[in-house]
């Protein structure tokens, strides 16, 4: 093992698929890409094995190594030639969720495949029941959108009109999707050319076995984390608030088992799959535990296949941490991966308190809308993230309106947001009294005012935490949960969706009709604290009340002040 080269290769791929992102922000078209970058880019062994990946989306970083294998059955490396670009993603097909889509482009060298370039982005319209590509209501993965197996948009060099033209056709943003798409191509495609150099530069070998020298470097590495958890059976249930079809709540194990520098996270005992689009892929599972123990773990460990391997997990088949086709499971990468990721820390801080949070707002919020734009006569469709409070954790406290777990978004900035969409922004805050006390608090989680402008909007949400709240560690309480209210332009009454449209649950629900002067509100969940309030630092509970963090009521109820 030269550790030298070693540590040279792994940060020129690790650059390399930076550049590949800084090219699909830029020249994409939709905010999902250029404003939120939910997407993630990485290179892949032929063998389908994660080498590299830039600190993007941590979902697909986790997902991306059962996606590109799982490609590979039905693509055999035979049929693959240089210039070619796959397009793939059917969530029964290793995929995480129907937005997301994955291109891989072929690296050669002389001739031989050494390796593939990875893009894999949320596609902000992919057809379906709603526009903006969560439908809470939805029964069957039908319903979500058009899934695309793993099929060649490139072949040599050229674009494979006839698959455009059937992806193209079945959305409603096709200008938008096309873009999108063209900047997914440009990014696998540049890391591609971009790699060869490399690749001729070290020399196929040594590029080979540098590359199996990191995954193993990656796996001694992981494995000395885990060694130094004591051995045990550690357990975690949290709860998800329904699926969107029924009252029921959804019930998500985890068991983690240490035994010496290997880790086994067991799923059993989590619900059965559910009638509603919450359910989760077996990649989702997969991903989530990874995404977890990587919070949990020294971040320079390398992102590659190696980290993974003394993880093994246990997904029950037909459950909802591994549903059977032909159940919807939209919300599973947004809503259940968090609340699986947050199952497997609660169980492992009860062995490694110092190295864990307490539980996240555990969400997206996932408020997707569209319609027709008078201006350009043209349909707009859009995916629009929001923030939360994290746990706090044992030295610091949580922080505040973050993306959720397995995210790592950005928030599209007011000014973009009103130039691209017919809503006006009355208020974004912070949300006073969202954090969880404790002795560390939790996160703070946001709340926002849109109002309807000039056009007609179809709106539909997915997001979770109203009923069950972020947990609280070592004595913290949990965070203040979410809610979305809904006023008509003729009233001055904020309603539920539940109260003012007949809806099933006040977190999931879809195609709602927004008209002028009508306006939204959502509060987004807070995390749990960390440790006993009363213990909380009296000149750091002073600065909250301070800086409208915590109210004055709240600081004589929760901390005895």
């Amino acid at each position: 093992m030269d550790f030298v080269t070693m540590n040279i290769l792994d940060n020129t791929m690790l650059s390399l698929c930076r550049e590949m992102g800084i090219v699909l922000m830029k020249t994409s078209y939709s905010t999902i890409f250029n404003e939120a970058l939910d997407f993630t880019c990485g290179i892949a062994s032929p063998k389908g094995e994660m080498l590299a990946a830039a600190e993007f989306c941590p979902a697909q970083i986790g997902g991306l190594p059962l996606l590109i294998r799982s490609c590979l059955q039905e693509v055999p490396l035979s049929e693959i030639e240089p210039g070619d670009v796959l397009i793939h993603n059917d969530p029964y097909r290793g995929g995480l969720h129907t937005p997301e889509h994955t291109l891989f482009c072929p690296v050669f060298v002389d001739g031989e495949l050494v390796a593939f370039t990875v893009v894999i982005g949320h596609v902000a319209e992919v057809g379906g029941m709603v526009p903006g590509g969560f439908p809470s209501e939805a029964t069957e993965i039908f319903h979500e959108g058009i899934r695309v197996p793993p099929v060649k948009i490139r072949k040599r060099g050229e674009d494979v009109v006839e698959v455009w033209k059937l992806w193209l056709a079945n959305v409603r943003t096709p200008r938008y999707n096309y873009g999108d798409m063209r900047a997914m191509i440009s990014g696998v495609e540049l890391g591609s050319a971009r790699l060869a150099d490399i690749v001729r530069k070290y020399g196929r070998e040594v590029f080979r076995q540098t590359c199996e020298d990191l995954m193993d470097y990656a796996e001694k590495r992981m494995c000395a984390e885990i060694a130094a958890i004591p051995d045990g059976r550690y357990s975690f249930v949290d709860y998800m608030d329904n699926d969107g079809v029924s009252d029921s709540e959804i019930r998500i194990e985890a068991h983690c088992h240490v035994i010496g520098d290997r880790l086994v996270v067991d799923y059993t005992g989590s619900s059965p799959q559910v009638r509603g689009p919450i359910n989760a892929t077996l990649g989702v599972a997969w991903s989530a535990a990874y995404n977890a123990v990587l919070h949990l773990t020294d971040p320079s460990i390398p992102k590659n296949s190696g980290c993974f391997r003394p993880i093994k997990i246990i997904a029950p088949r037909g459950t909802v941490v591994n549903v059977d086709y032909p159940a919807p499971e939209v919300g599973g990468n947004t809503e259940a991966h968090p609340r699986i990721a947050g199952a497997v820390i609660g169980a492992l801080a009860q062995a490694a308190p110092k190295r864990a949070m307490a539980g996240e707002g555990g969400t997206h919020l996932n408020f997707v809308f569209g319609g027709h734009d008078p201006k350009h006569d043209e349909y707009f469709a859009c995916y629009d993230i929001e923030v939360v409070g994290w746990g706090a954790r044992a030295n610091a406290d949580g922080n505040d309106a973050t993306d959720s777990i397995n995210g790592n978004c950005r928030v599209m900035p007011v000014e973009v947001f009103e130039t691209r969409y017919p809503w006006l922004t009355e208020e974004y805050a912070l949300r006073m009294d969202s954090g969880g006390a404790g002795r560390q608090r939790g996160g703070l989680g946001t709340q926002k005012i849109y109002r309807c402008l000039d056009a007609e909007i179809t709106a539909s949400q997915l997001t979770d935490r109203h009923q069950h709240q972020a947990y609280g560690l070592d004595g913290g309480q949990p965070g203040a949960s979410g809610m979305t209210w809904y006023q008509a332009s003729n009233s001055e009454i904020w309603q539920t969706m539940v109260e003012a449209f007949a809806k099933r649950s006040t977190s999931k629900w879809s195609n709602v009709t927004f008209k002028p002067g009508d306006r939204v509100q959502i509060l987004t969940p807070g995390g749990g604290g960390f440790g006993e309030p009363a213990e909380r630092d009296p000149s750091q509970l002073a600065a909250d009340v301070s800086d409208g963090f915590v109210s004055a009521e709240a600081a004589r109820r929760d901390y005895a002040r």
